[in-house]
């Protein structure tokens, strides 16, 4: 064997790493849940009378149809594990936790919703912080 063949590097992802893929996938999973729950309402196959959209207030016309498009956006970029897949979950996250959080009055109280997010916020830090942690080199 050569002196070449014998320092040849194999990269393959940590367990960690691995983990953090099918975390995103499982959340990818959520967000395209969410998604098709939004389009339901949209499209009045929802039951209850102000679940259409030409019935809704406007605050929810608004927030539905961002929440209908976005979701599955961000389902699809955290299932291709692409940069942009958390950034736009966030955003969503965000958006959810301003309707429940500071308008609830106009939304309802949807404090599980809220839960899960910061939950999910979480979780996605500490699997970045563990990974950057097992990245950088070690110190002598």
């Amino acid at each position: 064997m050569s002196e070449a063949t014998s320092r040849r590097v194999v990269l393959q992802p940590s367990a960690v790493e691995v983990i953090f893929a099918w975390f995103q996938r499982v959340i990818a999973g959520y967000c395209l849940m969410f998604g098709v729950l939004y389009w339901i309402k949209l499209i009045g196959f929802y039951p209850g009378s102000l679940w259409r959209f030409d019935l809704m207030p406007v605050h929810w016309q608004v927030a539905a149809v961002m929440l209908a498009v976005f979701f599955p956006f961000a389902a699809a970029g955290l299932w291709m594990l692409a940069s942009w897949g958390p950034v736009i979950w966030f955003i969503c996250a965000v958006t959810e936790t301003v309707m429940y959080a500071g308008f609830p009055e106009l939304f309802g109280h949807r404090l599980l919703i809220l839960v899960s997010h910061a939950c999910v916020a979480l979780l996605y830090i500490v699997f970045r912080v563990v990974i950057y942690l097992q990245k950088r080199p070690a110190r002598h």
